[in-house]
């Protein structure tokens, strides 16, 4: 038996290795097929075993990009940079100073012209005794015009219409208007210091107390000078006020002029006002115009600061003008702060600011009485032209307009 099981495994073994030989054999192909699977003339085969298009040759492809590939950087072409045109400020151009006359003119014979219409309804009336010329001292005097100027008129006034006896209006305004102009002195040089000398600028200091619009009167009194074409340099040697700074050299933007100024407060405004002139020397300007503190008459210290102010300023070029600026409307009080000034620096002329308000046309002719200076700027408004020149003729003119 164990010969038979023997037998039959070694047959089944043997035919086991048969079927996997037939198995294992290639399947030939049927007549008429080709052997290979590729012809000649067929596209080459792309790398990977893929199928090139020919006429994709040249062209990228349409098929997407597998996740995996690696992007190609994007080169952005950087827009040409655009050209910076800088532009120069627009600058104001000042009014020439007689238009201002004669608009500022107008306006005073608005603020003032009860001064002149009430003296000419006086000496009009049919009867002139003592009551009536005790009327004409009482409006002189109410005009600011001083107890010595108003006797010494009323005295002249007196003599020429006895002597001449007439009350006719047009006579009477005629007389009342050679006198005025005689004590409002036509003969005064109002002409400002402008001009260059020995190859250096006209140097004005201008002073006054706090509150009569000072600042405000350089920055303005610039916008005279450029409308004469003339070359400025603003000095800021306010420098107790902070806002002086400031303010002086918006002023001195407006219309191209540079400011000289220091950035810290409370710095010795002999050392700025130095500065200025110094710059108004390199610059070959006309004028420098030198803005000091608002000293209050009664303080000795500040008093003696502006005195410093001139010795130093003097050590490069002269002090050609010294300009007293006063409130109008202050009447007596601003002919005390006048005599205190004077004693300090030799004032050349006084600018008269707030004419057009409460103010009374006398206190020119007090002021130059007191001063033996002239008047030579008055302001007669809030707008950044309201300052114009003096002029005597056109002061009383505008006093006895109808």
């Amino acid at each position: 038996m164990e010969i038979v099981l023997i037998i039959s495994l070694v047959l089944a073994l043997l035919l086991g290795a048969v079927l996997v030989g037939l198995l294992d054999r290639p399947v030939a192909p049927p007549k008429g097929t080709y052997t290979e699977l590729r012809d000649d003339d067929d596209p080459a085969l792309a790398p990977g075993g893929l199928v090139a298009d020919p006429a994709s040759a040249d062209a990228p492809s349409s098929r997407p990009a597998p996740r995996h590939a690696a992007e190609a950087p994007t080169v952005e072409e950087e827009a040409p940079k655009a050209e910076v045109v800088e532009t120069a400020p627009q600058l104001d151009r000042p009014e020439a100073a007689g238009t201002r006359l004669q608009r500022l003119r107008a306006r005073l014979l608005k603020s003032n012209n009860v001064f002149g219409q009430g003296l000419l309804a006086l000496l009009s009336r049919d009867r002139i005794d003592d009551d009536v010329w005790d009327e004409i001292e009482e409006t002189l005097l109410m005009a600011d015009l001083g107890t010595e100027p108003t006797m010494e008129l009323v005295d002249r006034l007196k003599a020429r219409v006895t002597v001449d006896g007439t009350r006719d209006p047009d006579a009477l305004r005629a007389l009342l208007r050679e006198e005025l102009l005689a004590m409002v002195d036509p003969s005064m040089d109002r002409r400002l210091a402008a001009t260059r000398k020995d190859g250096k600028p006209a140097v004005t200091l201008v002073v006054g107390v706090n509150g009569v619009g000072k600042t405000t009167t350089v920055g303005k009194l610039a916008r005279v000078l450029v409308a004469e074409d003339r070359e400025v340099v603003l000095g800021a040697a306010d420098t107790f006020r902070a806002a002086a700074a400031e303010q002086l050299a918006t002023w001195g933007a407006r219309v191209g002029v540079v400011t000289v100024r220091s950035e810290t407060e409370g710095a010795d405004p002999a050392s700025v006002a130095f500065e200025a002139v110094k710059t108004g020397i390199e610059e070959e300007a006309d004028v420098v115009l030198v803005d000091t503190a608002g000293r209050l008459q009664n303080k000795a210290n500040l008093m003696d600061e502006l005195g410093k102010i001139k010795r130093v300023i003097e050590k490069q070029a002269p002090v050609e003008e010294v300009l007293l600026v006063l409130d109008a409307t202050t009447g007596q009080n601003g002919l005390m702060q006048a005599k205190v000034f004077a004693e300090v620096v030799d004032v050349t002329g006084i600018v008269l600011t707030k004419l057009d308000g409460t103010a009374k046309g006398g206190i020119v002719v007090a002021i130059q009485r007191q001063l033996g200076v002239p008047v030579k700027l008055i302001g007669l408004g809030e707008g950044a032209d309201d300052l114009a020149p003096f002029s005597a003729e056109g002061f009383v003119d505008a006093l006895l307009a109808e």
